[in-house]
């Protein structure tokens, strides 16, 4: 181990490895992390396959959930939204809509739709009541 001079005695690896992490940073910029992300991102794509990043991804949405509040969860849909719209059109909302309605009418049966189609308009039927209600 690298001697620490601090104190004479030897650092620990983690204090190794952060005295090299910041060095680091003070030498190189943005650019220079973009580039080996990249990198780094094109050889673990190449190594691993679907399996790994959707367990990873699972075990990162539970580590989220267990750390963030609802509120959390409603600002980043909310800016996830409007980045969204921002870079799709019309088209493209078409497309997906189509493709969620497909997926939906093939996971569910009739009984389903028969029942979110009552709620639908028990909801409306609030709704009106409470316009009438305003008026």
């Amino acid at each position: 181990m690298a001697k620490n001079d601090n104190n004479n005695r030897k650092m620990s690896v983690e204090e190794a490895g952060q005295k090299g992490g910041k060095t680091t940073s003070k030498n190189h910029d943005r650019e220079f992390y973009e580039e080996i992300g990249q990198k780094g991102g094109e050889t673990t794509s190449q190594n691993h396959d679907q399996e790994f990043y959707e367990e990873i991804g699972q075990k990162g949405g539970e580590t989220t959930s267990k750390t963030h509040d609802r509120e959390f969860y409603e600002d980043i849909g909310q800016k996830g939204g409007e980045t969204t719209s921002q870079n799709h059109d019309e088209e493209f909302y078409e497309e997906i809509g189509q493709k969620g309605g497909n997926a939906t009418s093939r996971n569910h049966d009739e009984e389903f739709y028969e029942e979110i189609g009552q709620k639908g308009g028990e909801r409306r039927g609030q709704q009106r009541k409470n316009n009438n209600n305003n008026s």
